[in-house]
């Protein structure tokens, strides 16, 4: 309510010391009823009479009628801590009517509800838009990577390489964390995560990204896809991902709209201030590999969330201390383990391909989609939700890597061969079959095709012999015929005693005056 000037109070002493009615001096002075009734009542309480003194200046009178012990005015004396307030409402559960009722009860003389919120939404007018927006604690951690890159030399060839700075910020609290990372790729996207999770020592609720390409397989407005790498972090973690894609602030359940950074005001002013704070001051130090970096940029990281808010008069530690802290989850007791995921069909030879070496799955799923997810030592299939297959990780050698019980009936009574075993069997019958035979294994697309014709080509040498079967493997060779049905035929047609083809004649195949001949190099 706003206080009435001194001249208009004099006027109602006036008024009043000619016997006017209450309702007659408000309508005289312009206001309520009320409102004249509480001045008379303060000159009433302060002693006094009209006239008044002549040296009653109206600073006197104000202090008489507003500070009628002589002392601090009883809303001073009760005046709410705004900034204790504003930090208590970052609590769960915790509202503007609760903390009213607990002011009054310490002060019943203090303000009435709806100046107590209009009082608290003055003050909280004056912050930035990010310390104004109410996070409960505990809730939500935001993440992105700052615009700004920080380089980093190779002693050795004295090449600069640049480095990513990732950010992320608490949203109660503003604790802030950064570190350099060489990329924003997939890998240095989630082990940032983990790191930022280790050093908040719990995990929020949720985490509100920006619409990076590591985090996001395919940007939709309604339904983002996550990738599923991340999302696997955020389940071990057991927290929440939420996408800055769409039409709604950081403080909603749904994101924020592309290009619109006070939406998103907790990270946007969380990176400026990582930039002006961390990246600025290290502009002119130069640093030979990332871990001094992150050494560095660790000591002005401790510093920036020990410094001393002017508004709140706490450091971004002490809030966490005091109120996040606790309403983190706690951490699990392996930290991630860092994996891929890859959408596989699975081949007709039953297997899929993984960074260029090929693991089998069950021979049922043949032609079927499945999830594979791999690890630096292992590789494991998904099918509908289900793990069918693991693998342990084997170099990428275009090799396969083969459990037999995922091998059809029929390929099962070969699972005993090896390639060493069929080169150990065919050196028995001759240099000319083994030679075939190491052709045919490095020829076939998949060992069990190459082991049923070395394993055909074998049986031929029971109705013909062995010396037969050399002569006719050498044949083989000699015309490029690579398959168990050529040999077959070579022996069946006796192919295999007739003469030897002509090799190339050496020298030109024409004579001609014009054709220089070795000679002439020499």
């Amino acid at each position: 309510m706003k206080r009435l000037t001194m001249r208009k109070i004099r006027e109602a002493l006036r008024l009043h010391a000619g016997g006017l009615s209450t309702r007659k001096i408000a309508e005289s002075l312009g206001v309520g009823q009320s409102t004249a009734c509480d001045y008379l009542k303060r000159v009433e309480r302060a002693g006094l009479s009209w006239p008044l003194a002549a040296q009653m200046t109206d600073a006197a009178l104000e202090a008489l009628l507003f500070h009628p012990t002589g002392g601090p005015n009883r809303l001073v004396e009760a005046r709410p801590d705004w900034p204790a307030i504003h930090r208590e409402l970052r609590r769960p559960g915790v509202t503007l009517s609760l903390l009213w009722e607990e002011y009054r009860a310490v002060h019943p003389e203090g303000y009435g509800y709806s100046r107590f919120c209009d009082l608290y939404k003055r003050w909280s007018g004056r912050l930035t838009p990010v310390m104004r927006q109410h996070h409960v604690a505990g809730e939500r951690l935001f993440v992105d990577y700052a615009g700004t890159t920080l380089e980093v030399m190779d002693g050795a060839t004295g090449e600069v390489r640049r480095a990513q700075l990732f950010v992320a910020a608490l949203g109660a609290s503003n604790l802030t964390y950064a570190e350099a990372t060489w990329s924003q790729g997939l890998s240095d996207w989630i082990g940032a995560h983990c790191r930022a999770f280790s050093y908040l020592g719990g995990v929020p609720a949720q985490v509100v990204s920006d619409n990076l390409r590591s985090g996001v397989t395919k940007a939709c407005f309604y339904e983002p896809a996550v990738n599923r790498t991340y999302a696997d972090m955020a389940a071990h973690y057991g927290t929440a991902l939420a996408i800055v894609l769409g039409p709604m602030a950081d403080n909603g359940s749904l994101p924020a709209r592309p290009r619109k950074p006070r939406d998103k005001a907790k990270v946007e002013v969380a990176v400026q201030i990582a930039q002006h704070w961390i990246a600025a001051r290290l502009r002119n130090q130069r640093f030979f590999s990332l871990p001094e970096l992150n050494a560095a940029i660790r000591v002005l990281l401790d510093q920036l969330n020990d410094r001393v808010t002017r508004h709140l008069g706490a450091s971004r530690r002490d809030l966490f201390e005091e109120i996040e802290r606790s309403a983190l989850r706690s951490l699990p007791a392996e930290p991630y383990v860092f994996s891929e995921w890859k959408q596989c069909t699975v081949g007709l030879d039953y297997h899929v391909e993984v960074d260029k070496h090929y693991y089998s799955a069950p021979h049922s799923l043949l032609r079927e989609k499945v999830w594979v997810r791999f690890t630096a030592r292992t590789i494991e299939i998904f099918h509908l939700g289900k793990r069918v297959a693991a693998h342990a990780r084997t170099s990428s050698n275009r090799k396969h890597t083969t459990v037999a019980d995922h091998m059809p009936a029929s390929h099962r009574r070969y699972s005993d061969w090896s390639p060493a075993r069929l080169k150990s069997w065919a050196a028995k019958i001759g240099p000319n079959t083994a030679t075939l035979v190491a052709v045919i294994l490095r020829d076939r697309s998949h060992p069990e095709q190459g082991f049923r014709s070395c394993l055909g080509i074998m049986r031929l040498a029971k109705p013909y012999g062995p010396e037969a079967l050399e002569a006719a493997c050498e044949r083989a060779l000699t015309i490029g015929a690579r398959s168990y049905s050529s040999v077959n035929s070579i022996l069946k047609n006796n192919l295999h005693r007739s003469s030897r083809p002509e090799p190339a004649a050496d020298g030109p195949a024409i004579q001609h005056g014009n054709i220089r001949g070795p000679g002439y190099f020499h």
